[in-house]
């Protein structure tokens, strides 16, 4: 080989470090009852930054799953095939609880702890994380109907993942999906034609076409049909008690954008036979708590995907050369680097919160679970938007070795935006937020009183939170307040972010935070920190400890 080809000035492989090696989410642990899951979380995060699972991860991408609606002899299997570097990857996160195992434990903090996880691991690969998520939320709707509970919920809070193709009160764990969503109305779901009909011996059998099923191949699905009472909840096994299987048709997987290691796909349901879950009519009341903890998920992984992305282009620029000095030492990328840092933690720490809000409300504490609502709405909305722009920015900092696939930045770039649509897109949350506000006039005053534990603490937090305060007071009527949706959600989200910032960040951090976000010394993109923030100090923050 000729001596041209000599290969320097190019950054290392980043393996061998820890996803956990990040304060906000250790100290957020400590500062919310989490400390005891601390050792685990650690342990998590190693396994997470480890050659072995970063090759599971590029693996799965790389060989996305595969439809078989056949078998060679003509029958019917509907069965998708998976590399077996997915099925490592969910074992590893049911083993360590990621999906229903806080619903199953009666330690203070459990869901904070399971959220730490989730943000730890899903930086690995957030493609499994999908029926992870809403394995983790199929609970509440399920308890809406305790004796399907009592039955189901300990196999999915079971820490084995059992796959296959079995009646599922025979595994040893299940993992759940949910199947909502209809070509004709997306996120309407009234809109729904998919019907019900009883059985007559307490079951109904289904009939119709679902154009969106995330993880077609867990074990159950809560899926959302029409009765004469009206839309209504039931719970949908792949394989019957007897062992045949349900009539579930899968027509196609979808071919996406980002997501590619988790099946998508559309379903024909012809007089497939499910259980009814809560009251019939009221199936969006069942099910939207199922939807509210997938949120927490949203934003815990668009967290995930801003640490990671911060991650790869800290080490880029550490050991890349330009203009006689590494970039990590140019005041320009120095200042795009603190921004990211300053975006992904104001995220990782919102997450947390929400995590610690629901822990407390499951306590019964209403104020929280009120918190919680509103803050997810706002916070569904404004950071799984800002996931896309982070990951943009920092694939960036990679220059064209970014854009290339071995880097593992375009599968960062690719999986961003799936976030803020999952679940309803940026104009649903953004109108949910609206909802809460008018449905729970309780949850402006947990808003309050959480944002106002920082008042006077900095000028320009509390010149956000008197804007925050006169956006609502001009809402006015409905049309009017739906213009304004999506700045009330930024807005909400934002002075709760630098308040949490302000109490439990570092000075450097919280002042970069409010003097940009909230005091207007920022421009339209990223590295437009104003002069005065101490860049050093934030960058020092967010550097791995424990990395070459």
């Amino acid at each position: 080989m000729s001596a041209t080809h000599e290969v320097f000035n190019q950054a290392p492989p980043l393996t061998g470090f820890t996803t956990a090696d990040d304060p906000a989410l250790l100290e957020a642990l400590r500062r919310d009852g989490g400390d005891w899951g601390e050792a685990e979380v650690r342990d998590l995060g190693r396994r997470a930054g480890s050659a072995e699972v970063q090759e599971w991860a590029r693996q799965a991408e790389a060989a996305p799953p595969v439809l078989h609606t056949h078998d060679r002899y003509g029958h019917r299997i509907d069965e998708v095939e998976f590399h077996p570097a997915w099925h490592r990857l969910m074992a590893a996160a049911v083993a360590s609880g990621q999906h229903a195992a806080p619903w199953a434990d009666g330690r203070p903090g459990a869901h904070l702890v399971r959220a730490a996880k989730f943000y730890a691991w899903a930086q690995a690969e957030p493609g499994h994380g999908c029926p992870i998520s809403m394995t983790y939320a199929a609970v509440p709707a399920l308890r809406t109907q305790p004796e399907l509970a009592a039955a189901y919920e300990p196999l999915l809070a079971s820490p084995v993942y059992d796959y296959g193709l079995r009646p599922p009160l025979g595994k040893r764990g299940l993992i759940a999906g949910m199947s909502m969503t209809e070509k004709q109305g997306g996120s309407d779901v009234r809109a729904n034609t998919t019907t019900a009909e009883p059985a007559g011996d307490g079951t109904y059998v289904i009939t119709g076409h679902k154009w969106f099923t995330s993880a077609p191949m867990s074990d159950l699905f809560l899926v959302l049909a029409q009765t004469a009472e009206g839309l209504t909840c039931f719970l949908m096994p792949r394989v019957l008690p007897d062992g045949t299987r349900n009539a579930m048709r899968l027509q196609r997987l979808k071919d996406k954008l980002g997501n590619r290691s988790n099946a998508s796909a559309e379903i024909e349901y012809e007089r497939a036979v499910a259980w009814p879950v809560g009251e019939p009519g009221r199936g969006v009341r069942t099910i939207v708590e199922m939807v509210n903890m997938t949120r927490l998920d949203c934003v815990l992984g668009s967290a995930a995907g801003m640490r990671a992305g911060l991650r790869q282009a800290l080490h880029h620029t550490r050991h890349r050369r330009a203009f006689g000095a590494e970039l990590i030492d140019q005041p320009l990328m120095r200042n795009v680097l603190a921004d990211l840092a300053v975006e992904s933690e104001a995220a990782t720490v919102l997450a947390m919160r929400l995590a610690a809000a629901l822990d407390r409300s499951e306590a019964g504490d209403a104020a929280e679970g009120a918190l919680r609502r509103l803050g997810l709405a706002a916070g569904k909305y404004w950071v799984c938007k800002r996931g896309s722009t982070h990951a943009a920015e920092a694939l960036e900092c990679l220059g064209g070795n970014g854009y290339v696939e071995d880097s593992g930045m375009p599968r960062l770039y690719r999986e961003a935006p799936l976030l803020s649509i999952w679940e309803g897109s940026g104009n649903v949350a953004a109108l949910d937020v609206l909802r809460v506000l008018t449905r729970e006039p309780a949850a402006l005053d947990a808003y309050f009183a959480e944002v106002s534990a920082a008042e006077g603490a900095d000028p320009r937090l509390d010149a956000a939170l008197a804007r925050l305060r006169r956006t609502l007071a001009a809402l006015g009527d409905p049309v009017h307040a739906q213009l304004m949706a999506r700045v009330l959600a930024e807005q909400l989200t934002l002075v709760l972010q630098g308040s949490l910032l302000v109490r439990h960040s570092t000075p450097a951090v919280a002042d970069a935070f409010c003097a940009s976000r909230l005091g207007g010394e920022w421009g339209h993109a990223f590295g437009t920190l104003p002069p005065g923030a101490d860049l050093a100090a934030v960058l020092e923050r967010a550097t791995l400890k424990d990395a070459g």
